[in-house]
């Protein structure tokens, strides 16, 4: 991978570039019972972003296995994967397909694109951190990002939710989604 210099900043030539999926970690974050949060992931996914001559009119899809989700507790797993949320066997896709990149100040960019969860598409922003270009030990050329977003789940169609005796609901409605990443060269 050659790297150029794009307004101050170093970044890939323009090309595809596959994510690393050793290297990536797709995340969110809910509330529980209104005083905590609980983490969870998905180890199965692909993704490409093309690098556009212009970054600004750079593209990104990502597709997320939804039976892949973790939290590392078996039985809220089995619960997040049934109908209740994700109805994993129904929906065993989401996807990310950006739109535009709407701006960007230094190493962070605004993108905009269509989230699909549960056959239901709607817009969302992200807030993607460029990490930097370079070579690994190996020879291997890689980029890096930080991606953050926050989605209203009952938008998606997750609605399940249990009231609390004490006021409040059991999951709370917005998610953080958190995504650390590298990218290489498409062979």
């Amino acid at each position: 991978m050659t790297t150029r210099t794009w307004e101050g900043l170093t970044v890939p030539a323009a090309g595809t570039y596959n994510l690393d999926a050793a290297h990536t970690s797709i995340g969110f974050v809910v509330k529980h019972m209104m005083v905590s949060k609980v983490r969870g992931s998905f180890g199965d996914f692909t993704g490409s972003v093309s690098v556009a001559e212009n970054p600004l009119e750079s593209s990104a899809e990502l597709t997320i296995k939804t039976e892949s989700l973790t939290t590392g507790v078996a039985d809220r797993d089995g619960h997040l994967r049934s109908d209740d949320f994700l109805s994993a066997e129904k929906f065993p896709e989401l996807t990310f397909k950006s739109t535009r990149v709407v701006s960007h100040s230094g190493d962070e960019f605004t993108v905009v694109g269509d989230l699909t969860i549960r056959d239901i598409t709607k817009p969302v922003e992200l807030t993607v951190e460029y990490g930097g270009a370079g070579t690994n030990p190996w020879g291997q050329a890689v980029w890096g990002f930080s991606i953050t977003a926050e989605i209203d789940r009952e938008e998606f169609g997750l609605t399940w939710n249990q009231a609390l005796e004490t006021g409040g609901v059991l999951v709370g409605k917005k998610i953080k989604i958190e995504i650390e990443g590298e990218a290489n060269p498409a062979a």
